[in-house]
């Protein structure tokens, strides 16, 4: 639990919200985190989301506010500005969307109108709800199209994106708008195949990075840069920033794409959290970053290397990044049902869609795991045979309705990560 010397003004303010923080502290670092759209952010991350910027109204952008006073806050934001360039080689960059679908949001309005055809992966085969899905507002407002992945065998390419659908369907369908990347993707992203077609097309290519945008800043996966026309990222994820979001374009695209995040879709940005990204994107500057990104992917690599030797069933066969997608159809064990004994297990993952489907969304037939929190703690690949032993007791325990070996595997994986202590927890 928080103690008042942790987070003293909480604590004397709010003890019981001290309480729930504190819950949570030790909740992250007791448990096996596989979600992989999650990590621990370093202290430093997390003392500059919590700074005195939190006070400040700064609508606009550097040299040109709304506000007085901006003086600090222009350096701060062209920190980042500047260090998010570097880092990803572009001509341009935004770090003041809120959030992913706020960035993807605003990338619709530089480039479309409503009504307008837009283009991405269908939200069951791995695609982002803001890719044109239908219950998405981007799906209400503008007509979307989805292209897939491959049925069949692993062997033969299945769960892998569809070229020649996706060439098909952009030629006759003509979108204003390309999404590549997704929420589900284990294979890597081929960014020149897809800026091949839009360029055909005569589509904006849109590459949506949230979550590899620490393998790219690593040089652990490619990078969109030269493809495509945009690159939408949020911070936190493989990044390991705050949760806030970031916007990268050539320099053609720059005024489009700033007018439509101010003032077309927010108002003052987040100065703390912006202060967080320049920090992060520094951290991520680091030769050490580039050893933890190749690291992410090495240990996913072994961990679905782990589970295939104990009969789990891969989408696409493994992964060449940082996520590994379950199908648990010949385990006999539902997906939610999976996860929620995995939970008690100490091990954090979420229920997810595969390609093809034939269950309910939120009661699906896979789990979707991955490496970036565990990397962060310290874990290797000689640790992953016994990770995927653990979720492979689990799985079973939860087939059996086995809750005493859910219990065991819990106080297993606790001794564990008391070993590896998580980057800026203070318990």
């Amino acid at each position: 639990m928080t103690t008042p010397q942790q987070h003293p003004a909480l604590a004397a303010a709010d003890p019981e919200l001290a309480g729930l923080v504190g819950a949570e502290e030790r909740l992250q670092a007791d448990t096996l985190r596989l979600i992989p759209s999650e990590n621990y952010v370093s202290a430093a991350v997390l003392e500059a989301s919590g700074t005195v910027l939190q006070n400040k109204y700064s609508e606009g952008y550097p040299g040109r506010r709304y506000y007085e006073g901006q003086q600090n806050i222009d350096q701060v934001e062209t920190l980042a500005v500047e260090r998010a360039k570097a880092l990803f080689g572009v001509d341009h960059a935004n770090v003041q969307p809120y959030s992913g679908s706020p960035a993807n949001l605003a990338v619709y309005l530089a480039f479309a109108q409503p009504g307008d055809t837009v283009m991405g992966m269908a939200l069951p085969m791995g695609g982002h709800l803001t890719h044109g899905w239908g219950v998405s507002a981007t799906g209400s407002w503008f007509r979307g199209v989805q292209y897939g992945v491959r049925r069949g065998a692993a062997s033969e390419g299945g769960g892998r994106i569809d070229f020649d659908q996706v060439r098909d369907l952009a030629l006759k369908e003509r979108p204003k708008v390309i999404f590549c990347g997704g929420t589900a993707l284990p294979r890597t992203i081929d960014f020149a195949a897809f800026g091949e077609i839009a360029r055909e097309s005569g589509a904006v290519l849109v590459a949506d990075v949230a979550h590899i945008a620490g393998l790219i800043a690593g040089g652990a996966h490619p990078s969109p840069a030269g493809h495509v026309d945009v690159i939408s990222t949020t911070t936190h994820k493989t990044l390991r920033g705050p949760r806030g979001a970031m916007l990268m374009s050539r320099e053609e695209h720059a005024k489009a794409l700033d007018k439509a995040v101010f003032p077309g879709l927010q108002g003052g940005p987040h100065n703390q959290t912006t202060a967080a990204i320049a920090v992060a994107l520094r951290e991520a500057s680091q030769p050490s970053f580039r050893d933890y990104a190749h690291a992410v992917v090495a240990n996913a690599k072994a961990l679905a290397e782990a589970l295939l030797a104990r009969g789990f069933d891969l989408v696409s066969g493994g992964t060449d990044n940082h996520l590994i997608l379950i199908d648990l159809t010949p385990k006999q064990v539902p997906g939610k049902i999976a996860a929620k004994a995995l939970d008690r297990a100490g091990i954090v993952v979420n229920y997810n869609t595969v390609p093809y489907d034939p269950r309910k969304p939120f009661d699906p037939s896979g789990i979707r795991i991955g490496t970036p929190s565990l990397t962060s703690r310290g874990l290797t690949t000689d640790h992953m045979d016994q990770v995927a032993e653990w979720i492979d007791r689990a799985v079973t325990a939860a087939g059996k309705g086995d809750e005493e070996t859910l219990r065991t595997v819990r106080a297993e994986v606790a001794g564990l990560m008391a070993a590896h202590p998580a980057p800026g927890l203070p318990v």
